[in-house]
């Protein structure tokens, strides 16, 4: 990732975090920026969170976002969110879209309680484990996301394996795309 697409970054997820942290929302930050900081560099333009907030506090919730330069990217903010679980937002002084995934399975509660405090300048957030973001982004399973699982293989070799393929398969079937297993184990050291 460039010096200049860090520093485009830096300042929406200041303001999410501090909106995160005021807001006393538990939160691992996701995505390409996990991705980045887990695997090897590369361009991401947005920023993904994955946050444990009740359905009905997102009314409030959005409302005070807004004091931290966050509006809602799409009219219908809240009932796309509550329907899909993504609550879609966009720090207004740069542009930067935030992605901000609604919790609530027991992988992603598991995945919380797992994250690891990263720290870099005077920011400070949680991350996934390397293990736990190779299965969010199994099951995200777009082309990106996978070169993501090879970079953060690549980079953190000795890695808890049996938890990864346990969540992968348990999505895989859940889901009803055995692919997502599949393509997985292709990546996966023999």
């Amino acid at each position: 990732m460039s010096r200049n697409k860090i520093k485009s970054l830096l300042s929406p997820l200041e303001a999410l975090l501090n909106f995160l942290s005021h807001a006393g929302v538990k939160s691992l930050i996701i995505g390409g920026v996990a991705a980045s900081i887990l695997g090897k560099a590369r361009f991401t333009a947005d920023i993904d969170g994955l946050i444990f907030l009740p359905k009905d506090d997102l009314e409030n919730f959005l409302k005070k976002a807004t004091r931290y330069g966050l509006s809602p990217r799409i009219t219908n903010a809240i009932e796309f969110a509550q329907k899909n679980r993504v609550l879609l937002l966009k720090h207004e002084a740069s542009g930067v879209n935030i992605d901000l995934s609604l919790g609530i399975l027991p992988f992603e509660i598991e995945a919380l309680s797992r994250g690891k405090v990263f720290k870099t300048g005077k920011l400070t957030f949680q991350l996934p484990t390397p293990e736990d973001l190779i299965i969010m982004k199994a099951v995200a399973h777009r082309p990106i996301d996978l070169e993501d699982i090879r970079s953060v293989l690549e980079v953190n070799p000795n890695l808890d394996f049996k938890r990864i393929k346990y969540w992968v398969k348990e999505f895989a079937k859940i889901l009803e795309t055995p692919e997502i297993f599949d393509d997985l184990k292709k990546l996966l050291p023999k």
